[in-house]
């Protein structure tokens, strides 16, 4: 299989339509529907996890739910996913995850035991307890939905509105592996590893937030890589150049996946982070000794575009002020 058998602009037209981008769309109207007034809310939508001041610390509040196609698939998976997508996004903003609580609807007991063991083992390896909930024992179908609580410093915050033209833009990715043997969109590297390896990993976010070597960040979620980047260049008012070429990838032949299907996978450990060109070095550091795959690949700019490259071959995937982006927000003049 080789590495890129589509060209550019195939590669960008199979992001905008990907269902993982397009199941976003609506979060903008939501957004507008929705009116916060509260001088304690710091930061809410359009951030991997709503920011509430207390004190010198902010409280991190993050919801999430599961697809019901991969609940359909492996609800053990499911389960695992819950938590796993969760800390995510509290170590996206260098924040340290407390505790999750979880509203299971279900109609199948065979199902339910499942589900419970996946959310109790991902729990168990990231040491992050679940501690309440709501059940639903009489469903007409089967939903995993938890909502997750952690702890920063203000001051260390990471978001994902604050790029800044001339900022790199860096992935990094736990590239050992492999393609989930149940949903061929979710790309394992947690379960394969430790506890310890998983919460180190998770660490190496709380402190480039406390170093503040980071610009902005977010963790790649359902979008994939580039539907990812498409969010926080969203909120951040920017677009970006991105190469193709330095992407980092695992062995595509080995996994027997084309390069525009690793582009669309949701992976067990990654972020799309943006940072200032003299704290590249000391990021992808601190991933490495994690076992982590961080490098640079593109550049954030003032075009409102966001454009793949590839050789002499580019083409625009998101230009947030004419198709709205990934969410729709409408944040770009």
């Amino acid at each position: 299989m080789g590495e890129y058998t589509c060209s550019t602009e195939q590669i960008a037209h199979a992001i905008r339509t990907y269902d993982g981008v397009r199941r976003k769309k609506e979060i903008g109207a939501m957004v507008r529907d929705l009116h916060i007034d509260s001088q304690a809310v710091i930061a809410s939508f359009g951030e991997d996890a709503a920011v509430i001041k207390n004190g010198s610390d902010a409280l991190l509040l993050a919801a999430d739910g599961i697809w019901s196609k991969l609940m359909d698939a492996d609800p053990y998976w499911a389960g695992y996913c819950a938590v796993l997508v969760n800390i995510h996004d509290i170590a996206a903003m260098g924040g340290r995850p407390l505790a999750m609580v979880d509203v299971f609807s279900l109609s199948d007991d065979r199902i339910k035991n499942l589900v419970i063991q996946g959310m109790h083992e991902a729990s168990r390896q990231f040491g992050v307890p679940i501690v309440g909930g709501h059940l639903h024992p009489d469903a007409p179908y089967s939903v995993i939905d938890i909502a997750i609580l952690g702890i920063a410093p203000i001051d260390s915050l990471i978001y994902s509105n604050t790029a800044s033209a001339g900022d790199k833009v860096l992935i990094a990715i736990d590239l050992n592996g492999r393609v989930h043997p149940s949903c061929f969109l979710n790309w394992d590297s947690a379960t394969l590893r430790t506890a310890e390896e998983v919460r180190g990993q998770i660490g190496v976010m709380q402190e480039i937030g406390t170093r503040k070597l980071v610009t902005a960040g977010k963790d790649i979620s359902n979008p994939g890589i580039i539907g990812s980047l498409g969010m926080l260049l969203e909120v951040s008012g920017k677009g970006a150049d991105i190469y193709l070429d330095k992407i980092p990838h695992p062995d595509l032949e080995k996994h027997k996946i084309t390069f525009e299907h690793w582009l669309r996978m949701y992976p067990g450990m990654g972020f799309v982070l943006t940072a200032r060109e003299e704290c590249v070095d000391t990021i992808t550091g601190l991933f490495d000794k994690h076992g982590m795959t961080a490098c640079t690949i593109g550049t954030v700019n003032d075009s409102g575009e966001l454009r793949i490259i590839h050789n002499d071959s580019s083409a625009i995937v998101f230009d947030f002020s004419k198709n709205g982006g990934v969410m729709h927000l409408g944040t770009y003049p």
